[in-house]
C-alpha cells in the first residue's frame, strides 16, 4: 500500500515513510497506566495521540490491531527493583484485596478515556493475566545467557548483553560506561545484582508482598519492564510496527523492553518504529504533587483543582492536547484551555454548516448560475480554478497529518478550510463558482477529519433538566397569558419526548409518560 505518511522514529532519530511489516496489517502497542491511583492529565496525552494515530491509519485503509495494556502488578515504588508494590501498599492501607484497587482505578481510567473520545483498544491485556507468558520469556533469556538467578530473583545481565554487541542504551542514546560512572557502582540495598545496571525480570516476594505467583525460581512477581515485552509479543508478534508511550518511559522502561526482546530466541528491537509523546507542564512548571499543581483528569473535568479557574469539558481537553505536535511539550493554563474551548466550538459550528452547504450547492438557483447562465452567454462553465483552490485546502489538512501526525498543523489547515466554507455559507450564490463535486469532497473531508480522525464530536451544551425547567417556565407563562395554542404546542412537543406536563395545586410539574 502506498501513501505519504511519515513518522519520527526515536530509535533511528529520523523521520521516514511508514512502511508496515505486513501491509495492510499494522500492529500498535501503547504502554498503558499503572492502576494504583487516578490518572493525571499527563496520562491522557498518550492515549489521545495514539487514538488519532490508529484512527488515521484505519482511514488510510490499514487493518490495525491496537493494544494498550494495564499494569496491575509488579510496579515498585520509585520504579526501582526494590520497595513495595504500589498497588499492594494501597490495598494494605485500605484493608482490601489488591485487585479491588486495580479494578477500581482501571474502570475509572477506561471511563475517562471513553469520554475523551478515545476508541477502546482492540486488546487491553493485564499484566496479572499473562504471568505464564512472562515466565516463559524469562526462561528464554536465562537460556540465552543474558540473565541470572539470585536468591529467588532473576536479573537481566546488562554487561553480558552489551558484551554480545546488542547495544543497551541505543534507544535513549545513553552510553553504558557513563551510566556505570553515574551509578558509582553503588549496589547498596541491591546486593543480589552483579551490576547496578541490571534490572529485575522476576522478583522473589517478601512477607509484605500481597500479589505473588509460583515460578521456577520463587513465589514472586514479574519485573515492570517484562510485562510489556511479553504482552506485545503475544498479541503483535516478536516484531511489530509501532510502539508508543510517554517520553518519560524511553529510559529505562522502553530501553529494557528492547533488551529483553533482543535477548530472546527471536531477537528484534520489538517495534520497528518507536514513538514518544512529550510531557505536560502546568503554568510553565513540571506537574508534581510537591508543587501543588498536580491535576487529575476528574479535576480537569469538574474544576475542583486550585490551579484551574473553572471546569473544562472532555472535548475541550482533547482539542487542547491535539493543538500541539505530540513531540512538543504542552503547557496547561486557563488561558490555553479557554482558547481551546473557543477553537473546539468553532470546529463544531463548522460541522453544523455542512448539510446546508451541500443543499445550497445542489439548489436550482446555484445549478442555474453554475451552468445555464454561462452557456446562454456563449461560455463554457468553468469551475476548475475554484475547485483546485478548494481541493488544495483539503490536501493541506492531510499534509499535516502525514508529516509525523502533526495535528497542530492539520487543525490550522482545517480552520483555513472552514473559513472558505463559512464564506460560502454567508453568500450561497458564490457556490456557483465551484462544482457540486468539489463542495461534496470538501464537506466530506472536513467532517471525516474532525469527527473520525481527530475524534472531536459535539458535546451537549446544557443539561436536559435545565432545558426542561426552562420549557415549563414558558408553559406557565403561556397559561398565565391564556395563550392556549402555545400551551398545547408545548404539551405536544414534550409528549413526543416522552414527558407529560402535570398541572397540580402546588404548581406545574412533569413526569415520564407511561403510555
Amino acid at each position: 500500500m502506498q501513501h505519504p505518511l511519515s513518522l519520527y522514529n526515536t530509535l533511528t532519530r529520523r523521520k521516514a515513510p511508514f512502511e508496515p511489516l505486513n501491509a495492510p496489517f499494522v500492529g500498535v502497542y501503547l504502554c498503558g497506566p499503572t492502576v494504583y491511583n487516578e490518572a493525571h492529565v499527563g496520562n491522557a496525552r498518550g492515549p489521545v495521540v495514539f487514538d488519532v494515530l490508529t484512527r488515521y491509519l484505519r482511514h488510510l485503509g490499514y487493518t490495525v490491531r491496537y493494544v494498550r495494556n494495564i499494569t496491575d502488578v509488579g510496579h515498585l515504588e520509585g520504579d526501582a527493583d526494590e520497595g513495595e508494590d504500589k498497588i499492594g501498599k494501597i490495598a494494605r492501607a485500605q484493608q482490601v484485596e489488591p485487585m479491588q484497587v486495580a479494578e477500581g482505578y482501571t474502570n475509572l481510567y477506561q471511563n475517562h478515556m471513553e469520554v475523551l473520545g478515545c476508541l477502546p483498544p482492540d486488546i487491553t491485556p493485564r499484566a496479572s493475566g499473562h504471568i505464564i507468558e512472562q515466565i516463559q520469556m524469562v526462561e528464554e533469556i536465562i537460556k540465552n545467557g543474558f540473565a541470572y538467578e539470585s536468591n529467588g530473583s532473576v536479573y537481566f545481565d546488562v554487561p553480558a548483553y552489551n558484551a554480545a554487541g546488542r547495544g543497551y542504551g541505543k534507544l535513549s542514546n545513553r552510553v553504558v560506561e557513563e551510566l556505570l560512572a553515574g551509578s558509582r557502582d553503588n549496589l547498596a540495598g541491591q546486593e543480589e545484582k552483579r551490576s547496578p545496571l541490571d534490572f529485575a525480570l522476576w522478583k522473589k516476594a517478601d512477607e509484605r508482598h500481597l500479589m505473588r505467583w509460583s515460578s521456577p525460581w520463587s513465589d514472586g512477581f514479574p519485573g515492570w519492564h517484562l510485562e510489556c515485552s511479553a504482552m506485545s509479543r503475544k498479541y503483535l508478534g516478536a516484531e511489530f510496527d509501532i510502539h508508543g508511550g510517554g517520553l518519560d518511559l524511553m529510559f529505562p522502561h522502553h530501553e529494557c523492553e528492547i533488551a529483553q526482546s533482543q535477548a530472546c530466541n527471536h531477537p528484534t528491537d520489538e517495534a520497528r518504529v518507536w514513538m514518544h509523546n512529550n510531557m505536560i507542564t502546568v503554568n510553565g512548571a513540571k506537574m508534581s504533587k510537591s508543587l501543588g499543581n498536580f491535576i487529575t483528569i476528574s479535576q480537569l473535568f469538574d474544576g475542583s483543582n486550585a490551579t484551574l479557574a473553572q471546569a473544562y469539558s472532555p472535548m475541550t481537553a482533547r482539542f487542547f492536547l491535539l493543538q500541539a505536535h505530540y513531540r512538543s511539550t504542552v503547557d496547561i493554563t486557563d488561558e490555553g484551555l479557554q482558547a481551546a474551548r473557543k477553537g473546539y466550538r468553532k470546529l463544531m459550528n463548522g460541522l453544523r454548516l455542512l448539510e446546508k452547504l451541500r443543499e445550497f450547492s445542489l439548489s436550482p438557483d446555484v445549478i442555474r448560475a453554475r451552468t445555464v447562465a454561462p452557456v446562454a452567454e456563449g461560455k463554457a462553465p468553468d469551475t476548475a480554478a475554484a475547485d483546485a483552490e478548494l481541493q488544495k485546502l483539503v490536501q493541506d489538512c492531510y499534509t499535516g497529518l502525514n508529516d509525523d501526525l502533526n495535528t497542530a498543523r492539520a487543525i490550522a489547515s482545517l480552520f483555513n478550510l472552514l473559513r472558505k466554507l463559512n464564506g460560502f455559507a454567508a453568500n450561497p450564490a458564490t457556490l456557483a463558482t465551484v462544482s457540486a463535486a468539489a463542495v461534496q469532497e470538501a464537506t466530506n473531508a472536513y467532517q471525516t477529519l474532525v469527527q473520525d480522525v481527530l475524534g472531536l464530536v459535539d458535546e451537549p451544551r446544557a443539561s436536559a433538566e435545565d432545558l426542561l425547567r426552562l420549557t415549563l417556565e414558558f408553559y406557565q407563562e403561556a397559561k398565565a397569558t391564556k395563550a392556549y395554542d402555545k400551551v398545547d404546542q408545548i404539551r405536544a412537543a414534550l409528549k413526543q419526548q416522552g414527558i407529560v406536563v402535570k398541572d397540580t395545586k402546588a404548581g406545574v410539574d412533569w413526569a415520564y409518560s407511561e403510555e
